[in-house]
């Protein structure tokens, strides 16, 4: 499933793939106190997702749950940056953050175990 999410559609979307299934109301509360939004606007955003198919919404208490994860929208995302940024050339990507991010000895050996798992 791919959808597009909005920076304001990822704050709600982060407490859900935190939290779990939660409360409109509740989201608005943490999102109050994070951000500074009204209740109102946090209602608006969750009907934004609702209405993208990106939340499910259970009666009774407004209850909001993730139907897509966050791998997905992390997959989506990606592949708009490469696309939009390095003509669909994975690589490229992956060299201009190693060329500027300095990496542990732990990092290190992590992606070359991914990389191997990929041959």
């Amino acid at each position: 499933m791919e959808i597009k999410l909005f920076d304001s559609e990822l704050k709600v979307m982060d407490i859900l793939w935190k939290e779990g299934d939660t409360t409109a109301k509740r989201i608005a509360e943490i999102l109050k106190e994070q951000v500074g939004w009204s209740k109102t606007t946090t209602y608006t955003v969750i009907k934004k997702c609702i209405a993208k198919g990106a939340i499910g919404r259970y009666d009774p208490d407004f209850v909001c749950h993730p139907v897509v994860t966050r791998e997905q929208t992390r997959k989506l995302e990606t592949t708009e940056l490469i696309n939009k940024m390095y003509d669909g050339a994975a690589d490229q990507l992956v060299a201009s953050i190693l060329g500027w991010k300095s990496l542990s000895p732990e990092e290190i050996k992590k992606l070359k175990e991914i990389v191997s798992n990929l041959e």
